[in-house]
This record gives C-alpha cells, structure tokens and sequence, in this order.
C-alpha cells in the first residue's frame, strides 16, 4: 500500500491539513506500507519556499516521516505538457477564451436557469466549444490560453467505471457511510454522467499550463500510488480523475474521503484560518498527541 499527503506551500498547514496527513500515514503503516510527500506547486505565483519548508517542518514535528526525494509538481511540466498533446493530438481537448465572470453570466442566462456547481464551481457553460477543435485547425497545441476537456468526446466508448468500496475505512475513521460530510465517492459511475456533473473541466490554466485535475493523476501514477485519501469536498473531482486515468491508460488508485475539520460555526478550514496553524499549536506548547485528540484521532 501506498499512500500520500499532498499539501500545496501556498499557506500555512492547518487542523485539517493535519488531519489528512495522519489519516493517510497511519493507514500505510497500518498495513506496512509507504506513506509519501508530494508538493503540489503548480501555481507558481503563490507557493512560496518559506512555505514549503514550514510543511516539512510541521509534518516532522507530527512524527511523519517520508521516503526522499520529495516529488515537486514544478518539476514535472515536462510530463504535464506531453499528456496536454496527447489529448490535444487526439481532439479531447479544445481553447477557452472566457474567464470567470464571463462562465457566471452565460451560465445564469434566463434560458439555462439556475447554473449548476461542478467540481470547478460553476459548470462551463460551453462558450467556445465548436465540437471540440473544429474551429481550431492549429497542428499544435497552443500554450498561450486555457484549455478545457471535450467531455462529451472524452466520455464516448468510455464504459462504466468502479471505483472500490471504501466501506472498510469509513468504519475505521469511527463514522457510518453518510454520517455529516464524511462522504465516499460513488462505487460505479456511467461517465456519461461526467457531462452534466462536470462539464468541460480546465485541463490546463493559462497561467499554469497545467491544472490540479491532470496533474494530480499523473502524479499519483507515476509515485505509484494505491490507495488515495483526501477529504469529502474532493469526492466531486474523483469521477473525473477516474475518467482522465482511463483516457490516459493509467491505474486507478483506491479513493477515501475523509470528514473535513471545521471551526466553531461549522466551516471548513481554510490556509486564511491562522488561528488553527499548526505552527500556532507548536508555539503555544501542544504536543503532536494534543493535535491528534483535537482532530478526533485519539480518544480526550
């Protein structure tokens, strides 16, 4: 078994950063397995190295450990670029011009009601799809605008896919199937269904020639990844990644999603939430026990 923490050094690590790093290194070593560290850097206009190496720091003072070298996402454009051509070379993808508020205006026209959410949030309204790259004629991909899956050319021979029962673990976190938000993701999904759901995801942003959905599969491909855990506001995204690994011949791990951290009033935390830092908890004198009884991994 193989598993990982993905963490992007954009912030500071929090409660439920924590959490999801735990969860996933106590549940290689449980069955003597490995348990690795991948800094997802993509968005180089963020990430910061102080950031980084706070991550490793608060990882270590947890008592996680980690095989070297650690896997940089900013290393890998190479790879991110050859599986953009692949997709390019075989019509699945397509060039977007719109940007965010032009997706919300044409998304919540009176003839389209109410805009559906998606994994990326509002589901892309279909603006510059010309049935895939019909009206794209270049012999190359370009790598100058944002480009965006053709699900429904991406979906079509796709078969239906599984993806294991996660029932075992959810019993292990200490909560039932559909208790609060500790949700799994589907156990047999009809791609097809990825249309309305998703749409045509961003498979690479123009800022960053890549996107978090195409690299996190490669990635998690290429560490050899078996069993992958990450919260339930993620479950969305797994048909997606499950797809984009069958496009791409590449495995499917296992996918648990975990219960989120919240704060007092019931939100999910967020890296803006300094008040929950795991650097914070270092300062003030906790020790890595005293996180794990905050999260619910020890017993008070």
């Amino acid at each position: 078994m193989i598993t990982r923490f993905a963490p992007s050094p954009t912030g500071p690590l929090h409660l439920g950063h924590a959490y999801s790093a735990m969860v996933a290194h106590d549940m290689a070593m449980a069955q003597n397995g490995t348990f690795l560290l991948r800094i997802e850097d993509i968005d180089q206009s963020r990430a910061r190295p102080a950031w980084e190496a706070q991550i490793y720091d608060d990882l270590k003072w947890l008592g996680l450990s980690w095989p070297e070298p650690v896997m940089r996402q900013s290393d890998r454009m190479n790879v991110y670029h050859a599986a953009l051509d692949d997709l390019w070379d075989r019509f699945l993808v397509y060039p977007c011009h719109c940007n965010r508020k032009d997706i919300i205006a044409a998304a919540s026209a009176p003839q389209e009601g109410a805009p559906m959410i998606g994994p990326d949030g509002v589901i892309y309204p279909g603006t510059c799809r010309k049935d895939a790259r019909s009206g794209y004629p270049a012999p190359k991909r370009p790598r100058d605008v944002t480009l965006r899956l053709a699900m429904s050319q991406a979906t079509m021979g796709q078969g239906s896919h599984r993806i294991d029962s996660t029932q075992p673990w959810v019993r292990y976190l200490g909560y039932e199937a559909g208790d609060g938000d500790g949700q799994t993701a589907p156990t047999v999904f009809q791609p097809d269904d990825l249309i309305t759901l998703a749409g045509d995801i961003v498979i690479a942003r123009k800022d960053m020639q890549t996107s978090y959905h195409l690299s996190v599969v490669l990635d998690d491909a290429a560490q050899g990844i078996t069993d992958v855990v990450r919260g339930a506001d993620l479950a969305d995204a797994t048909p997606v990644h499950v797809l984009l690994q069958s496009i791409l011949g590449l495995p499917t791990p296992r996918y648990h999603h975990h219960r989120l951290i919240r704060d007092d009033h019931g939100k999910r935390l967020a890296k803006r939430d300094d008040a929950r830092a795991l650097s914070k908890y270092r300062t003030e004198g906790a020790s890595p026990n005293d996180i794990r009884r905050l999260v619910g991994l020890l017993e008070v």
